[in-house]
């Protein structure tokens, strides 16, 4: 996001996506309830990425299950 809270311009949204290997492999994205999630498979979309993947349980979800692993701490 820009300062002004609009999106960047494509290009850098697109190079900044592609450093993250977006654009080599499929993307699944989640956050901590959902919904930030999608704001980010819009934006891959928007840059001309192939359509990611939603984990719409996201963190919320993982977590409610002690026995599923997650770090801690440093």
């Amino acid at each position: 996001m820009a300062a002004d809270g609009t999106l960047l311009d494509v290009d850098t949204l697109r190079d900044r996506l592609a450093a993250l290997g977006a654009d080599e492999r499929p993307v699944i994205s989640y956050c901590g309830s959902g919904v930030t999630a999608c704001h980010t498979l819009l934006v891959v979309e928007h840059v001309g990425l192939a359509p990611g993947r939603l984990y719409p349980g996201s963190w919320s979800q993982y977590a409610a299950d002690p026995a599923r692993p997650a770090a801690t701490g440093e």
